[in-house]
């Protein structure tokens, strides 16, 4: 089976259930809710799908515990992957795009382009290992790079950890690091953390900078 044999609903629905593994390492199975909720659609039609997914043998579905992709259904997740983060890399080298604008390019394009292409922008990239996000681009033979997931909220007050992911899902967020002078490999000392009121202080260039939870926890360093 391959991508081209599947409706573009279908792998979306792939590559959501791969994320949410990916994202939160405690997750054998992508709840149905999760996956409704990056979707933004019914759950009641989420659960339709992963019944069709499950009759194609690309999931295992079990009503209470959610969907986990079997052998081929995560080999066409990671391949699909591969394609976006590829495309939000090279949008960025090579065309100036900020990476605030590409996911939703990415997004739009991934579907259409052809194996040959992808292999081409992973050649001129240099093979590269990571996107503009941080997030690990798999080779073409399926393996990924290490993913960062210590969140820089939990960071050490006196310690200077080295940005390597970001979450690239919320425009919203990768804008509000631009306009504080973060991005991949920005080294950020700690210098203070308030649980009361559930922020942290960091030092940027010589400025003091707070962030709140809510930043600071899709902020993930070395």
């Amino acid at each position: 089976m391959k991508l081209a044999d599947l409706s573009y609903s279908i792998q979306d629905y792939l590559k959501i259930i791969f994320l949410l593994s990916e994202s939160d390492e405690r997750l054998s199975s992508a709840p149905t809710s999760a996956i409704a909720g990056r979707l933004e659609i019914n759950p009641a039609s989420v659960t339709g799908m992963l019944k069709k997914l499950a009759s194609l043998h690309l999931i295992n579905y079990e009503k209470h515990h959610g969907a986990r992709l079997t052998f081929t259904g995560r080999k066409l997740a990671v391949e699909l992957v591969r394609r976006h983060r590829l495309l939000e890399t090279y949008l960025t080298v090579a065309l100036g795009y900020s990476w605030d604008e590409v996911h939703d390019e990415a997004e739009k394009l991934e579907h259409f382009i052809s194996d040959t292409l992808v292999d081409r922008m992973w050649t001129r990239l240099g093979n590269p290992q990571y996107d503009p996000h941080g997030d690990p681009i798999p080779a073409k033979d399926g393996s990924i790079p290490p993913v960062a997931t210590n969140r820089l909220y939990n960071a050490a007050v006196g310690s200077s950890p080295t940005v390597r992911r970001v979450n690239s899902d919320i425009p919203d967020i990768l804008s509000a690091l631009s306009r504080h002078g973060i991005t991949i490999g920005t080294v950020v000392p700690v210098t203070g953390r308030d649980p009361r009121k559930e922020n942290v202080t960091v030092s940027i260039r010589g400025k003091t900078i707070r962030l709140d939870r809510a930043l600071a926890d899709n902020i993930f360093i070395d």
